[in-house]
């Protein structure tokens, strides 16, 4: 068995490993390079298999997503750690290294993340994990370096190594034999959040999360569905309610719930007021999808333990940020 692997998962990327894949290859000192293919129909399989025969390659017979591509592919690659990189992220030199290292010197960390940056700003944190993903109590995701759309310039204020909540699935290192001891992702996310309910799950467990600074690499973003497709409106309003579900407390669901679906719903009409009608019923959709599939969800309940203290930001993320405009990481600890 290798120490670690770097796993790309590709759906008809081929543009994007064509301008990447290099630097991976080159710059990946500890790790082997394994790419797994859903079921791509733009020649990048045989791109792969004739430019880089060293790389292992994994075909899988049908486009499964993100969530299902990665459950399929990563049996088929036998390491003690997964690096899941996306087909779209530039790395550095030995950017593997320090994560392999941490996850090496704590063996209670059960996932970690490097410094995730813009490709296209080179100086500024990327939308997808930035400097390490966080949760309020209401299940709304943020970042360290990126509240909403607010990407911070980076000027060392995220240099040392700190526990988070998740880690940004653009690039994330996992140990393989948790991930598989955790049921791996959900596949009925498909995409988006599938990364922050599989660390939910990590910290149910007993271990953590971890932000390795002295790594980073650069992510493009929107390579799959940008922020202005009403699909990933409705997976990410859909996804959110399954993920507070699947995961809180019991007591916690009877009014997290309800007081979610209320914040949804107020979104809604934001969008309806603001002449974007196509993200109005992609709210609209999700939270019809939630209610039907909810006995669904609760059958996928693993509750070993309730969170530790202090994991989750005690306040709500969204009245910080749009009524008290709080547009930094570094704001939410000030009063007032």
């Amino acid at each position: 068995m290798d120490k670690s692997a770097v796993v790309i998962l590709n759906y008809n990327g081929l543009e994007y490993l064509r301008q990447f894949l290099p630097s991976v290859v080159n710059n990946t000192s500890q790790s082997h390079v394994v790419v797994i293919d859903n079921h791509s129909q733009d020649n990048s399989v045989s791109f792969v298999r004739q430019q880089y025969p060293q790389v292992q390659l994994v075909e899988l017979e049908q486009n499964y997503g993100f969530s299902g591509g990665y459950n399929r592919g990563l049996p088929q690659v036998n390491s003690e750690y997964w690096i899941l990189l996306n087909s779209d992220v530039e790395v550095t030199p030995n950017w593997d290294q320090p994560l392999i290292a941490y996850l090496d010197e704590n063996d209670q960390v059960g996932l970690v993340q490097p410094a995730i940056l813009s490709y296209q700003q080179k100086d500024r944190f990327d939308y997808a994990g930035a400097a390490g993903g966080q949760l309020d109590f209401m299940g709304y995701p943020f970042c360290r370096g990126r509240l909403f759309h607010t990407l911070e310039k980076n000027h060392g204020q995220y240099q040392t190594n700190q526990d988070i909540f998740w880690t940004g699935g653009a690039c994330m290192a996992v140990r393989a034999d948790l991930f598989k001891s955790l049921g791996g992702f959900d596949e009925d996310f498909f995409a988006h959040m599938e990364e922050v309910d599989l660390c939910w799950r990590c910290h149910l467990h007993g271990m953590k999360v971890a932000f390795v600074a002295t790594s980073q690499v650069y992510h493009v973003g929107g390579g799959t569905l940008t922020n202005t497709n009403p699909r990933k409106t409705y997976l990410n309003f859909r996804n959110g309610l399954n993920l507070l579900l699947k995961n809180s407390t019991l007591t916690q669901t009877f009014w997290k719930i309800p007081l979610r679906m209320l914040l949804d719903i107020i979104a809604a009409l934001r969008f309806l007021l603001t002449g974007s009608l196509s993200h109005f019923w992609a709210v609209i959709r999700a939270l019809m999808a939630f209610l039907v599939t909810i006995p669904h969800t609760l059958g996928k309940r693993q509750h070993p333990g309730s969170l530790k203290p202090g994991l989750l930001y005690n306040r709500m993320i969204i009245w910080d940020y749009f009524v008290k405009r709080k547009k930094t990481y570094g704001e939410l600890t000030v009063e007032g």
